[in-house]
């Protein structure tokens, strides 16, 4: 069994030490000292599309992230080849400390006591509802649906939007884009969890997020393509918005000259939400490819229609 490896913009050789300890039975290597056209399996990060197109005898291709937009044009890989991605190696656990750190920082207006701290004053707040601050979290995959649980758990009235009805606990579930709407007018937290897609790019444009009412605010943990940075920046000048944290952007790193840099009502952070952790990975991965050898179903498998 030969397993190939390629992460661009960093070192794979965690990566390969990793799969050496799980899978000593496969041959391991790196693209391009090893050829693709040979392998079983490859485990990639934004691989180039000479790589992907070679990799047609392949049983399966993991993608080394839970969104698969980092892959090329989902066309231009192999028909027959299963495209896997992460279903979460700790990387839920990691989102929700995220987003409940941002909502709440919102909801319990620390930043307005920040800004009481450097003016000297005294003042305590007269608290928000919890009742009237509903957490609305545009999609519901994996992530997305342990980010909900987490706020029920804390008793914040919560609703999930997706392409097809999803049934949580304690969640109301809106779907389709007839639903977006009333999803958003109804929102008082907006989190972006949802993947990149034909369907979602630019999907939070000018007025797509003035649906929302006045005073939201706007968590994009997802990718930063989901929203028009104009759109998104003109709403909060405007005083639509109250602000947004962001941890995904169109281009990273975020140039030096972006106006979200220096914006007073923005929070940003260089893409650390979820990363992912090659040991939790790997061994995902590994007990993925041990079942795919022996004939048995995995999850993961993306649906290129959709692309996640």
């Amino acid at each position: 069994m030969k397993i190939l490896v390629h992460t661009a913009g960093s070192d794979s050789a965690a990566w390969i030490d990793a799969l050496n300890q799980a899978l000593p039975e496969a041959g391991i290597d790196r693209w391009p000292a090893a050829r693709a056209a040979d392998a079983d399996y490859a485990l990639l990060w934004k691989p180039p599309p000479e790589l992907v197109r070679d990799l047609a005898h392949a049983k399966a291709i993991f993608n080394l992230g839970a969104g698969v937009d980092s892959m090329p044009e989902l066309s231009a890989l192999p028909r027959d080849v299963l495209l896997v991605r992460l279903d979460d190696a700790g990387m839920a656990e990691q989102m929700i400390e995220y987003v409940l750190h941002a909502v709440i920082r919102r909801y319990r207006e620390f930043d307005a006591y920040v800004d009481q701290q450097r003016e000297g004053l005294w003042h305590q707040r007269s608290r928000l509802s919890k009742n009237e601050f509903t957490v609305g979290i545009l999609g519901a995959g994996v992530l997305g649906a342990e980010v909900a649980r987490a706020f029920v758990r804390l008793g914040f009235p919560v609703q999930v939007w997706s392409r097809t009805p999803k049934a949580i606990s304690g969640v109301t579930s809106f779907a389709g884009p007839q639903e977006l709407d009333s999803f958003l007018a109804s929102t008082r937290v907006l989190v972006c969890l949802l993947p990149l897609t034909r369907e979602t790019k630019d999907l939070l444009d000018q007025v797509r997020l003035a649906r929302l009412p006045r005073g939201a605010y706007l968590v994009n943990v997802a990718r930063g393509a989901v929203v028009v940075d104009a759109d998104l920046l003109a709403l909060i000048d405007s005083g639509h918005l109250e602000g947004a944290t962001l941890d995904v952007f169109r281009d990273e790193p975020l140039p030096k000259a972006h106006p979200f840099w220096h914006h007073p009502r923005i929070v940003l952070t260089p893409h650390v939400s979820a990363v992912t952790r090659v040991e939790a990975s790997v061994a995902q991965i590994s007990a993925k490819i041990r079942r795919l050898e022996a004939g048995l179903p995995v999850t993961g498998i993306v649906d290129r229609r959709h692309g996640y």
